[in-house]
């Protein structure tokens, strides 16, 4: 009946189909993090970032996920096209990587449709130096379409250890309508929300199959008791969280 439900669902069932092997694999990295007590980030810039705010302090989410915000990629900067020019400045993302307490065998999810632009490399490339594995979310035919605009020429897809491809359109809008010649519809913040939650479901799923009965999932702050039963996790796993509660 709706255009962008068919598209999206469409997209869905290609990423089910073509990507199950980088998500199991992503699974297991998650898993293992947690079970070995190593950090796990999440970067994104502009709207890429809104994955970000996804996984980050919410209930039915993960505590172990850790936000990386850079100040001047958020979409209430003014004006808004600044954000553009600071996710193309080669160093940014060098700086704001910096700022992170990253170690070796760490793991890093990156997240750029196109994986072009100068402060997702930055970052990937300083994780890269310090042993971080590092996920990216991408989409890959629009990363080959493009060229790099970060210094060493390189796109996210050639970085990471384990490349998820989103399988959206290239430019991110996924319907066509007759009169405009742009497409409607960006889909990859549904579509990467679906993989990533996928992720953390699965993971929590193989983390109690291997005995862990207290698996680090937020409870809702809404409900009687969860602010205590949060606490008691937060104290569990406060060594590979790195926010305040």
């Amino acid at each position: 009946m709706f255009q962008y439900f068919d598209r999206v669902s469409e997209i869905l069932r290609e990423v089910e189909r073509h990507e199950h092997q980088a998500i199991q694999k992503s699974i297991n990295l998650l898993t293992e993090a947690n079970l070995q007590k190593r950090s796990i980030f999440i970067f994104g810039a502009s709207h890429a970032g809104i994955l970000t705010e996804e996984l980050y302090y919410r209930a039915g989410g993960m505590l172990t996920i850790n936000p990386i915000f850079g100040r001047e990629l958020m979409l209430d900067r003014q004006p808004i096209t600044f954000t553009s020019k600071m996710e193309r400045m080669d160093g940014y993302g060098h700086a704001l990587a910096q700022t992170v307490n990253f170690k070796e065998d760490d793991v890093l999810i990156l997240h750029s449709v196109s994986g072009r632009n100068s402060v997702t490399i930055d970052m990937a490339l300083e994780a890269q130096r310090k042993g971080v594995k590092i996920i990216a979310l991408t989409n890959v035919d629009y990363s080959k379409s493009v060229t790099s605009r970060h210094a060493s020429k390189k796109r996210l897809f050639e970085l990471a250890d384990i490349v998820i491809d989103n399988h959206g359109d290239i430019g991110d809008g996924c319907c066509v309508i007759e009169g405009i010649e742009q497409k409607v519809g960006p889909s990859s913040t549904v579509i990467g929300a679906t993989i990533l939650n996928t992720i953390i479901v699965e993971t929590t799923k193989k983390m109690i199959a291997k005995g862990i009965n207290y698996p680090p999932i937020f409870y809702s702050a809404n409900l009687d008791g969860g602010d205590q039963l949060n606490r008691e996790l937060f104290e569990q796993y406060k060594d590979v969280i790195h926010y305040q509660l």
